[in-house]
């Protein structure tokens, strides 16, 4: 029998939670999260990656979740952070331009950088299982201007 899991977009779509320089600034950023499966698709004889709505999804279909962004204000914004929870049914698949935090978001880096303590004491290297949160620094973005980052998961 398989387990088929549903999930409702609001569920998957990452919470976002934003930090930049200065932080007590209130920056004109708008964003918006979406989430969308992987599927495999023939198109001339070829193998395509399509993404469609995750109406449903079983463990170990990939998800693609993307957030947007886009400068509303008549300021360029420096160093802006965008920082998204992994969804706990998910594990994340690839390990992108992003740094990782594998302790709620006490400390980020890069997976290579990162350990997790083990029961019988110490640590072990940490691996994509273990991540919790991504983060992207977007160094500049000039008035009007956008984009997106996006991270890769798998449904557990």
């Amino acid at each position: 029998m398989m387990l088929l899991v549903r999930f409702h977009i609001f569920s998957l779509a990452c919470s976002l939670a934003l930090a930049s320089a200065p932080a007590f600034a209130q920056e004109p950023i708008e964003l918006k999260g979406d989430v969308k499966v992987v599927r495999i698709a023939e198109q001339g004889g070829k193998r395509v990656e399509t993404y469609a709505e995750p109406t449903q999804v079983v463990p170990g279909d990939r998800l693609k979740f993307t957030t947007s962004y886009r400068n509303g204000s008549g300021q360029a914004v420096q160093n802006f952070v965008i920082t998204n929870p992994l969804p706990k049914a998910v594990v994340l698949t690839e390990v992108g331009n992003f740094e990782v935090s594998v302790d709620g978001g006490k400390s980020f880096g890069k997976l290579a950088s990162r350990t997790v303590a083990i029961p019988e004491g110490g640590t072990r290297a940490a691996t994509v299982a273990d991540v919790e949160q991504v983060r992207w620094t977007v160094a500049s973005i000039a008035p009007g201007a956008s984009g997106s980052v996006t991270y890769f998961a798998s449904v557990r």
